[in-house]
């Protein structure tokens, strides 16, 4: 640890760094964000290849060599920088399983659901991941540079051209699981994930989990920044503006669901295992049922982990006859919270956690 600046390098390069193909990633046309297929998806986690990429300005290259993370702010005692070995040894090194999901999930379906084109990143379904995140917990760091009883936010700050950055409160960056993360998937962070290091707080909106941090910001007062007051917030007839704050700022994420299935899939009329992942925020998936046409409901297999801050995998078993059809999914966590049948109206078309009646072509059989 050490308590000078270091200058560090960063360069710009168009676009992401990963290759995207549409083999196993979705482009959303902004040249920056890239969604993961729902039928392309191997096991619980997601490989880094096919891992989401939501960012606001290209990736950046970061040498870290001269790289350095600068903790400050008046709610520290004294201002500390760590560079990029301290992190590795000077700290204890902890492992968790999350998915991250940005709130802006499914937008496009939401837009078409209240008859209407929203602005922002045009999602489909594929900007949520999991993968096991290796890092150090943001809390021993904090503890290390002194952060007072008096703190009330905690603002990591990306190195990218924007200078990304959302605060979230001290309870929550001192969580067990609220990591600077370094490694992904076994292996250091790749350049779009967030290389050197990144934020991971757990079952909050992607935008939470900041990528290439360079400093992190300690203050007293509660910190109002573009992605917490004007983005990222809820607005709209339920959400008053209140101060600076548009709306109703996203934090915990709402129950959800995944079908493993194009959208609209095309099936054959014979048995099929229909798979899927539910994700419900910071708590756990007690219990997924499906219906098909909308008729009776009836339970999933879950299958694998239920982790708090990880989603959970299902299966159920369907012979369908030729013809359209829809399959709808409703999951539920375990403080009894489900899945609505309709999401009210938000300008910015967040949080779309509605049952989605998936369209399914099934061919008839074609014989001799």
């Amino acid at each position: 640890m050490t308590t000078t600046d270091t200058a560090v390098t960063v360069t710009a390069v168009p676009g992401v760094v990963k290759p995207t193909s549409a083999e196993v990633m979705e482009d959303t046309g902004t040249g920056l964000d890239f969604g993961t297929r729902a039928d392309r998806m191997p096991g619980h986690l997601t490989p880094n290849d096919r891992f989401f990429v939501r960012s606001h300005s290209p990736t950046p290259r970061i040498d870290v060599e001269g790289w350095s993370l600068r903790i400050e702010g008046d709610a520290v005692r004294s201002p500390v920088t760590f560079g990029y070995d301290d992190l590795w040894r000077a700290f204890p090194l902890v492992s968790v399983t999350r998915t991250i999901e940005c709130a802006g999930n499914r937008r496009v379906l939401f837009g078409r659901q209240h008859g209407q084109r929203i602005a922002g990143t045009p999602w489909g379904r594929g900007a949520v991941s999991t993968a096991e995140w290796t890092g150090v917990r943001l809390r021993d760091l904090l503890e290390a540079a002194g952060v007072g009883p008096d703190a009330h936010d905690v603002m990591p700050v990306a190195l990218d051209e924007c200078g990304a950055r959302r605060p979230m409160p001290l309870d929550k960056a001192m969580a067990d699981d609220t990591l600077l993360a370094l490694a992904m998937n076994g292996e250091p962070l790749p350049p779009d994930h967030g290389f050197p290091a990144r934020v991971v707080v757990s079952g909050w909106l992607g935008a939470a989990s900041i990528k290439w941090v360079g400093r992190i910001e300690v203050s007293r007062r509660p910190i109002h920044v573009p992605w917490n007051t004007e983005d990222y917030v809820l607005i709209g007839p339920d959400h008053p503006a209140h101060g600076p704050v548009l709306g109703t700022p996203i934090n915990e994420l709402p129950v959800t669901s995944l079908v493993e299935l194009d959208w609209p899939a095309h099936l054959r009329p014979a048995p099929q295992l229909v798979r899927g992942r539910s994700f419900a925020g910071e708590q756990r998936i007690a219990s997924v049922a499906y219906s098909i046409d909308r008729g009776p409901w009836h339970e999933a297999r879950l299958t694998g982990s239920r982790e708090a801050g990880a989603w959970t995998r299902w299966h159920f078993t369907w012979t369908p006859d030729p013809g359209e059809h829809t399959i709808s999914i409703r999951a539920t966590d375990d403080t009894g919270r489900t899945q609505p049948p309709h999401v009210p109206w938000n300008r910015l078309g967040y949080l779309n956690n509605q049952i989605l009646d998936h369209p399914v072509h099934v061919a008839a059989e074609v014989t001799g």
